[in-house]
């Protein structure tokens, strides 16, 4: 079954929204710079509401290692995801499992689509990595852009990087072409932010429950 990621929650009602709509996981933007930056209080009310069985991911942009522990520990989540290659390279480096650098076993490296154009990216710390996720970039924003990476030029870089780690495609989905990304790359899982919602931050229920249902019903017809 298709790991369904919904990324860039702020609030609790959208947090139950999502749960209930059946994903997997939900994301929580621990960046500054991003409409959709949530507060680790917020985060430790919203976790404490959830089913155990959903995955808690804290988003994190070049942060300090002792810095995203501590917002770990002190939020109740469950992964981590790495952009930037400052903290990533930090976290591999370091001679402690992950659990014990970062508090929490299961570790999101980002990488741009776009890095995959020519030649592709080195895959390292195989052990320390939970899933490599896939996402479009620009020089404004990380993550969260409502853009796609060029699908069509890295559609066997994604099948490739697949067969070494499980992937995840992020980056311009929505319930309309969800089932292609599931068709082209077949990942392990998919991550939707700006996709589903009403406005940065806030998210559309519908949207929401069409997207996730557009996933189950691909894997149905698959």
């Amino acid at each position: 079954m298709t790991w369904v990621k919904i990324c860039g929650i702020t609030n609790l009602e959208d947090a139950l929204v999502a749960v209930d709509a059946g994903a997997d996981a939900i994301g929580f933007v621990f960046y500054e710079k991003s409409p959709r930056k949530v507060d680790v209080d917020t985060v430790r009310e919203i976790v404490a509401k959830l089913p155990d069985r959903v995955e808690t991911v804290g988003v994190f942009v070049e942060e300090s290692i002792d810095e995203i522990r501590a917002i770990v520990e002190k939020g109740g989540l469950t992964a981590v995801q790495l952009h930037g290659s400052k903290v990533t390279e930090r976290v591999w480096k370091d001679p402690r499992p992950a659990g014990e650098c970062l508090g929490v076993s299961k570790v999101i490296p980002v990488v741009a689509g776009s890095s995959l154009e020519n030649g592709g990216v080195m895959i390292s710390q195989k052990e320390k990595i939970f899933a490599l996720l896939i996402d479009a970039q620009t020089t404004e924003l990380v993550g969260g852009t409502g853009t796609k990476f060029n699908w069509q030029a890295t559609s066997g870089m994604v099948q490739s990087l697949g067969r070494m780690v499980p992937v995840i495609v992020a980056g311009g989905l929505k319930p309309a072409n969800v089932r292609d990304a599931l068709d082209l790359f077949q990942p392990f899982g998919v991550d939707v932010s700006s996709g589903v919602e009403a406005t940065p931050g806030k998210k559309d229920p519908q949207k929401v429950r069409a997207f996730v249902q557009a996933v189950r019903t691909a894997e149905k017809r698959a």
